[in-house]
């Protein structure tokens, strides 16, 4: 398992990146009301916004993300969900799945950080 430092979970930064995602989210939504089929790049976006929140986060040098590996950050069955995600981004199903990655990540984030404030 990868884990994670703990500077790079702190509140602000974690708070930026879902700033990031909730501007990101708005527009998916709104492309996939309108069907205009711009779904489709918005999501391959937000999923670069994922992987680069792993990867920035995990206490390891890598630059890419290693999908054989189990990031700590990373919610239960993340690596399952993500690859479904990547499969047909422009889906609806799939965008409801990444929102969800994103609130369990946020979550799991959080408990991290207090856990690491308790040692």
């Amino acid at each position: 398992m990868i884990g994670f430092r703990v500077e790079a979970i702190s509140k602000e930064i974690v708070d930026a990146w879902f700033a990031e995602w909730e501007a990101l989210e708005a527009r998916i939504h709104t492309a996939h009301d309108a069907r205009n089929g711009e779904a489709k790049g918005l999501m391959e976006e937000a999923i670069v916004l994922f992987e680069r929140l792993l990867i920035d986060s995990a206490d390891a040098s890598e630059m890419a993300l290693d999908p054989s590996e189990t990031y700590e950050v990373m919610p239960i069955n993340g690596a399952e969900r993500l690859a479904f995600i990547k499969t047909k981004p422009g889906q609806y199903a799939c965008y409801r799945q990444l929102d969800e990655l994103f609130k369990e990540t946020k979550k799991r984030t959080a408990r991290l950080r207090l856990q690491a404030a308790k040692k």
